[in-house]
C-alpha cells in the first residue's frame, strides 16, 4: 500500500551558541561523521537539503527530510552520530512544494 510521504524540518541545536567557531577536535570528528551519515540519504532523496545556519544568536544545523513514517524519523535521528552532542527539534511540515 502506497502512502504519502511526510516532510519534517529538523533543527540540530548545538551544545553552546559558539559551537560553530570553537568546536573541539572531538566535536569536529562527530560533526564529520554526522555529515557522512546523512550523505546516502541526500543521494536517495530522503534528506532534501541540510546544512549549517548562520544565526547571530548562535548557529545551528537544519535539514528537511521526506519520509514514510515517524518510526523512520525516530530511527534516522537515533542513529545520527551528532545525536547527544546536540539536540534535535523536529517540526512536521503541513505542505511541501517542489520546483
Amino acid at each position: 500500500m502506497a502512502t504519502d510521504k511526510k516532510y519534517f524540518l529538523l533543527k540540530l541545536n548545538p551544545p553552546r551558541p559558539s559551537f560553530m567557531v570553537d568546536m573541539t577536535e572531538e566535536e569536529r570528528q562527530i560533526m564529520g561523521a554526522h555529515v557522512a551519515y546523512w550523505a546516502p540519504y541526500i543521494e536517495n532523496g530522503t534528506m532534501l537539503v541540510m546544512g549549517p545556519v548562520l544565526d547571530p544568536a548562535g548557529g545551528y544545523g537544519a535539514g528537511v527530510i521526506r519520509i514514510e513514517s515517524e518510526t523512520e524519523l525516530q530511527h534516522l535521528l537515533a542513529n545520527d552520530p551528532a545525536n547527544g552532542l546536540g539536540t534535535f527539534e523536529v517540526h512536521q511540515m503541513l505542505a511541501s512544494t517542489k520546483f
